[in-house]
């Protein structure tokens, strides 16, 4: 998002919409993706060589369960975006790398599908007895079926 500075007006500039997902591709190795576009609400000024905003920033995600392994779709919040630059000449600022980086800080570090309360993990329904039975049985089938050392 790239700001005009002679555009901002002594009492600041208020901005709303919606812009490109500002997620980067390589996330996707990682089951980040994007699932829509940033939606931004944020107020810009400028006083003694410097531009500063704040708002709120929502980018829309799928990202991947650690648990379940399933995809399911995220809104990153970003509720206190702020940000105070020095200017060093340019008719324009561009805004993208500072909401960027708020918009990773803000991705959760071990997703769970279910954090949000909308849905329940399949990996949260197995209990503690359903590991402790299947660690009990162990399936030596396939061992038994073999012939080691008879000839046919």
């Amino acid at each position: 998002m790239k700001i005009h500075l002679r555009q901002i007006p002594a009492d600041g500039l208020h901005l709303e919409g919606e812009e490109e997902c500002l997620l980067l591709p390589e996330l996707e190795a990682e089951g980040v993706r994007c699932a829509g576009l940033l939606r931004y609400n944020i107020d810009i000024g400028a006083s003694d060589g410097a531009l500063w905003a704040n708002g709120t920033l929502v980018q829309p995600a799928e990202l991947r369960c650690v648990a379940c392994l399933e995809s399911f779709r995220h809104d990153i919040n970003v509720k206190a975006f702020a940000m105070h630059e020095e200017l060093h000449g340019p008719e324009t600022f561009d805004l993208t790398p500072f909401m960027r980086e708020d918009v990773l800080l803000n991705l959760p570090p071990h997703p769970h599908c279910d954090r949000d309360g909308g849905r329940v993990c399949k990996a949260a329904q197995i209990t503690p007895d359903d590991v402790a039975q299947i660690k009990a049985q162990p399936d030596w089938s396939a061992l038994d079926k073999l012939k080691i050392g008879q000839q046919k």
